[in-house]
């Protein structure tokens, strides 16, 4: 079973993806900042990361600096899910960390699914 980690602070997406992913087989665990977010990576080493850029205790960007330090961390895939609107942002999340980028107000539940998919 593929194990999936959400780390995101909105309760609400976290249970929607939850029960969602769950529903379509995968082990899913999840952290509301990114302290306790890159711990769980670190200790459960998931096969795919849902992270939120915004977050509380440790921003998105830096649990991606820090994550990909770790020998395992540098490889795992990541798909950078926020609000934000920003290209430079995108860019930056695309070439320098090598992770998708979704802007979740573009995308439906389904969407989610079907990027995770074709992810892992």
């Amino acid at each position: 079973m593929k194990k999936i980690l959400i780390v995101e602070d909105e309760p609400g997406m976290v249970k929607l993806l939850s029960r969602r992913l769950a529903l379509e087989g995968y082990d899913v665990h999840s952290a509301s900042d990114g302290e306790a977010g890159l711990s769980l990576a670190l200790e459960k080493h998931p096969d795919l990361i849902l992270l939120d850029i915004l977050m509380p205790k440790l921003h998105g960007l830096a649990f991606l600096r820090k994550l990909r330090m770790d020998a395992w961390g540098k490889n795992v895939p990541i798909i950078v899910m926020t609000n934000m609107h920003d290209p430079q942002k995108e860019s930056e999340v695309r070439d320098e960390w090598h992770c998708e980028y979704i802007e979740k107000s573009d995308w439906k539940l389904e969407d989610y699914v079907k990027k995770i998919k074709a992810t892992i």
